[in-house]
């Protein structure tokens, strides 16, 4: 598995979303399932999914998936 669907599944997992929904253009409240209690769950899943800690400022900034590649990919995690 690709860490791009590695973090496809977080996604979906984290915002109780099925399987073959596209969240790949999602933005923060972009649907109900993502509030701010969901935000803090999806920020823990992708810690604990790719082993790293995001500061505040990047809890604040992770308002899209592709925010979310452009972390992973800041904390050396290879994201395309």
């Amino acid at each position: 598995m690709s860490e791009t669907d590695r973090l496809r599944r977080v996604f979906r997992t984290a915002l109780s979303l099925p399987g073959d929904h596209d969240v790949d253009s999602l933005e923060y409240r972009s649907i109900a399932s993502w509030d701010s209690i969901a935000h803090m769950s999806l920020v823990a899943a992708i810690e604990d999914e790719f082993g790293i800690m995001l500061d505040t400022d990047e809890v604040l900034d992770l308002s899209t998936f592709g925010t979310a590649v452009s972390l992973l990919n800041k904390h050396g995690v290879r994201v395309e």
